[in-house]
């Protein structure tokens, strides 16, 4: 959870994209919210990093192709740079980019389609300010299936090793994240309270070594616990 969450003081965004149409787009839809404030706009992605080393904003909403500097390489930085206080949205025009695995296994939080309506917007914005994992509907398990056994070459194992580190329960519920359940949707299925969850994913995230549910479920798939179209709807990002 950001800060401005934690406060309950508006979300501070950046906007970053190459187009000024749809940069000025962006920023005019997400000013007409009087939870979210949007404190600056850049055109590349090296202005994207100096900006938000600058400002601080909770999400930073970041072309995933622009250029000096591209949209995945920006979000690396501005996440190693803040310790993850600012979230990543990444926004592309298609919605199986082939950098979008990337752009997740790089930390960010969400990835948006440049044609999402405007309540889609408002509620990735929400969601990735409130800590949460953000994905269009209907992208999670295409870009699973099609991403995650194409890895290059020399590229890390699959962390099999990482999941000796956790307790049988938490394992579950590693598996249920990948599958697509919220957290309220796992306390149901496991027949325990909300807060349990919440404590269980804080403690496998901090022994995963990872962020949030975006990269959860890369560990999940990668290590084979789970396959796309697994479980109760198929691979899924929760927004719980």
């Amino acid at each position: 959870m950001t800060a401005a969450a934690r406060a309950g003081e508006p979300i501070r965004a950046i906007v970053a994209d190459d187009q000024a149409v749809v940069r000025t787009g962006f920023v005019n839809l997400l000013s007409t919210q009087d939870d979210i404030d949007v404190v600056g706009e850049a055109e590349d992605g090296e202005q994207a990093v100096a900006l938000a080393l600058a400002e601080r904003p909770d999400v930073a909403l970041l072309d995933i192709r622009m250029p000096r500097l591209d949209g995945i390489q920006a979000a690396r930085t501005i996440l190693e740079e803040t310790d993850g206080a600012t979230k990543a949205l990444m926004l592309t025009t298609f919605d199986l980019d082939q950098y979008v695995y990337d752009a997740l296994a790089a930390g960010a939080s969400g990835f948006l389609l440049k044609d999402a309506t405007f309540p889609e917007l408002l509620h990735a914005v929400r969601v990735v300010a409130a800590g949460d994992a953000m994905l269009a509907p209907g992208i999670t398990r295409r870009l699973i299936a099609q991403f995650t056994p194409r890895r290059p070459p020399g590229a890390q194992p699959p962390p099999t090793a990482l999941l000796d580190r956790l307790t049988a329960r938490e394992s579950e519920v590693l598996l249920l994240i990948a599958q697509g359940l919220s957290n309220a949707e796992i306390a149901d299925h496991l027949t325990i309270t909300d807060h349990t969850v919440k404590t269980h994913i804080n403690r496998l995230f901090a022994k995963l070594g990872i962020r949030d549910r975006a990269q959860a479920v890369i560990v999940a798939y990668e290590a084979g616990l789970v396959t796309p179209g697994q479980g109760p709807g198929g691979a899924g990002f929760g927004t719980g």
